[in-house]
């Protein structure tokens, strides 16, 4: 299951990934309060369960934010939770494992959403479950990170894959990672981070900038003169048709990535960096700029053992590393 701001998708696979059944999604109800988002996501499982070839016994979840599976909370989530008085008031501390595994009948485990979808894309996608090492980014209306390494990547005895949490288990913000400390403010409050740069308002802001400043494109046409439904998809778009403006604005991005993903080729050593979320569809207008970017920031005996590639899961990776959760042996 994959929990986000605006729906919740739950789906039914086999040990190789291959689907058991459709998958269903519904309205995530992220703001509506714990018992509407708790009643959704049950709902959203149930439909799963009930069309699946093979009735599953466990469910993996992919949440947004700070996961503690150990204690079965949320300890933090700024999506989800309730308007009280006016104020929005976001999870912290609030228990889902156990109303979730009462609701549905069925054992329940929890990871961060962009830990999980590395792990989906390490086990069914460009990591082939035998990587020695993947980092991913899955870049949308924010930017997720996780690590994946196999044993031989770690000093001691490790069995894997093995998916970095940190001490806390709420590590691995690697969109959070800041490239220039002067730069602009992240939703998170920090400074210049790897989000405030490439996430999809950044993306969009970079272009409707150049267009109030008078520039000749053809985004307005795009759009209706209506720069408030501009997109990266149009963005992309009209870069593919040779627009000047949309191709700096993806230069721009794939620059600021790069410099991130060269600090993570320098971190981890990983053999692959996959670019997942809505905002990798961009393709090589994104991926070009980053590549020759990070070729110049990262040591360059690590650079070359790294490929940057656009992940192959996009669109199931969270479902799929929920449901590598699942299958995961319990400690």
């Amino acid at each position: 299951m994959d929990l986000g701001g605006t729906n919740v998708r739950a789906g039914a696979f086999y040990e190789d990934g291959s689907e058991a059944g459709p998958s269903y999604s519904n309205p995530s109800k992220a703001q509506e309060g714990t018992p509407a988002i708790l009643a959704s996501i049950a709902a959203t499982i149930q439909q799963a369960v009930a069309t699946a070839a093979v009735k599953p016994t466990e469910v993996g979840l992919a949440i947004p934010g700070h996961v503690d599976d150990e204690r079965g909370m949320i300890v933090w989530a700024p999506n989800f939770g309730e308007n009280v008085n006016g104020v929005f008031k976001y999870w912290e501390n609030v228990e889902v494992r156990d109303p979730l595994a009462k609701m549905t009948g069925l054992n329940i485990r929890m990871g961060n959403d962009a830990n999980l979808a590395a792990l989906g894309e390490y086990k069914f996608g460009t990591g082939r479950n035998s990587a020695k090492c993947l980092v991913m980014l899955t870049i949308g209306t924010g930017i997720g990170g996780g690590v994946v390494m196999a044993p031989i990547s770690v000093q001691g005895d490790a069995r894997g894959p093995l998916v970095l949490l940190g001490g806390n288990k709420g590590g691995a913000e690697l969109g959070h990672t800041v490239v220039n400390y002067q730069g602009p403010e992240c939703n998170s409050g920090e400074f210049g981070s790897l989000e405030s740069y490439c996430q999809r308002d950044a993306i969009v802001r970079r272009a409707q900038h150049r267009i109030r400043r008078g520039r000749k494109t053809i985004l307005n046409d795009m759009v209706g003169e209506d720069l408030s439904k501009l997109t990266p998809k149009h963005i992309s778009q009209a870069a593919e048709q040779g627009d000047e403006v949309s191709l700096e604005v993806w230069e721009e991005v794939g620059t600021m990535l790069g410099v991130g993903i060269g600090n993570f080729i320098a971190i981890f050593a990983p053999d692959i960096v996959a670019i997942g979320g809505q905002i990798a569809k961009a393709g090589d207008l994104l991926l070009k700029p980053a590549i020759r970017t990070a070729r110049n920031v990262a040591v360059p005996s690590l650079f070359s053992d790294a490929k940057i590639v656009v992940a192959e899961q996009i669109e199931d990776a969270g479902m799929l590393g929920g449901a590598a959760l699942a299958l995961e042996p319990r400690t």
